[in-house]
């Protein structure tokens, strides 16, 4: 090795005067620097397929407890992921099904009653702030701007057949991700072998362990929201069924669907629907639906949900908001999914790990003591 305060020697040195070692760091650098940018375009092209790859494996965990289930009672494996399967696309059909009339017959009926809308909101602008419009005069507006219907019709077309495309790839997607879940959740112990056949023993154990807590916390987080999302939506629908709102069954399931499955806002996004509708049917409807959501959040909050979900996780609502927001900056909705189990499953593998010791009294680490109720004669 050349030492950095002697000269370099002749044979140590090109035919411009450079030191070769001079070169040799220059070429290194520059291959560095030419594989990262390849790596990240290959990267940035693939994103999607990744994206995929990991939706598929989470799927995967989380299909894992009931597949075992099936198979420790004698089914085989595939046999078992392919009913699980079944259930799952049973499910999202229904869903799917009933959530489809619903939209249209709301559509039409918002539609329909657009032109009352209109005239309530102008008497009240007209009262409130003097400014005067009403059904009758945004008919006119749209009659007078003399709308060309040929470039409506291109636009219309334009607009079906982009939708054609992106309904297309969506599909294709949901197969692509469904045939990853489906081969790595039947194939599930022959891949984890093929992947610790690579690691020394050590290694596999600890790959191994990481991926039980995964199982554990994953699968439970998922079995324990498909629980709670029953009892919403069974409650929901007896509610909803007894005021005669309209498609009660299909409100009754977005709402324990939502509620349950999308981390920090599903529960507002569950209710706000069903709300709406009953806005629409009157303001008895509205509030008894209202009434119905506040009461059922605190049964669940302090009843329900501490009692089904107490074996999965124990998060800190900013720890479990901080992971939402993280994981939809980086993979969207896949993302916000993921977030919850992906964060528990960190803090149950690092609490193996970390070694607790008795904390040293202070005043910045003093709690607050919880009063002691009176005890009852």
């Amino acid at each position: 090795m050349h030492d950095v305060g002697k000269r370099p020697l002749p044979s140590e040195m090109d035919r411009w005067g450079i030191p070769r070692w001079v070169m040799r760091l220059v070429f290194i650098l520059a291959g560095v620097v030419v594989t990262l940018f390849a790596a990240y375009h290959i990267l940035r092209q693939l994103r999607s397929l990744i994206v995929m790859l990991v939706f598929a494996m989470f799927l995967s965990i989380a299909l894992e407890p009931g597949v075992n289930y099936l198979h420790q009672k004698g089914w085989r494996r595939g046999l078992a992921t392919g009913a699980m399967f079944l259930v799952v696309l049973v499910v999202s059909g229904l869903f799917i099904g009933l959530m489809i009339p619903l939209i249209v017959d709301q559509v039409s009926t918002f539609i329909d009653r657009l032109p009352g809308y209109i005239d309530k909101a102008g008497e009240l602008a007209q009262r409130w702030f003097g400014f005067e419009f009403s059904s009758d005069r945004v008919r006119e507006a749209f009659t007078d701007a003399k709308i060309n219907l040929a470039d409506f019709a291109n636009d219309v077309a334009g607009s079906v057949f982009g939708f054609g495309a992106t309904l297309l790839a969506t599909l294709f997607q949901l197969l692509t991700i469904g045939l990853f879940t489906f081969y790595m959740t039947a194939e599930g112990p022959k891949l984890r072998r093929a992947i610790c056949s690579l690691l020394p023993p050590e290694k596999q154990r600890e790959v191994l362990r990481v991926l039980d807590i995964a199982i554990q916390k994953t699968g439970g987080y998922f079995y324990s929201r498909a629980l709670l999302a029953l009892i919403a939506s069974a409650l929901a629908w007896a509610v909803f069924s007894v005021i005669n709102l309209p498609f009660a069954l299909a409100l009754a399931l977005w709402m324990g669907l939502l509620s349950q499955f999308v981390p920090v806002v599903g529960t507002y996004i569950g209710g706000a629907l069903p709300l709406l509708i009953g806005l629409f049917e009157g303001w008895q409807e509205a509030l008894v639906v209202l009434a119905f959501i506040a009461l059922y959040q605190v049964v669940e909050n302090y009843f329900l949900g501490p009692k089904i979900t107490a074996r999965t996780m124990a998060l800190h609502p900013a720890i479990a908001f901080g992971s939402v927001i993280a994981g939809a900056t980086l993979l969207g909705v896949p993302g916000t999914l993921m977030a919850l189990p992906v964060a528990a499953t960190f803090q149950a593998f690092v609490s193996t790990i970390l070694r607790r010791h008795e904390v040293v009294e202070s005043y910045l680490t003093e709690e607050e003591e919880e009063e002691e109720e009176p005890a009852k004669v």
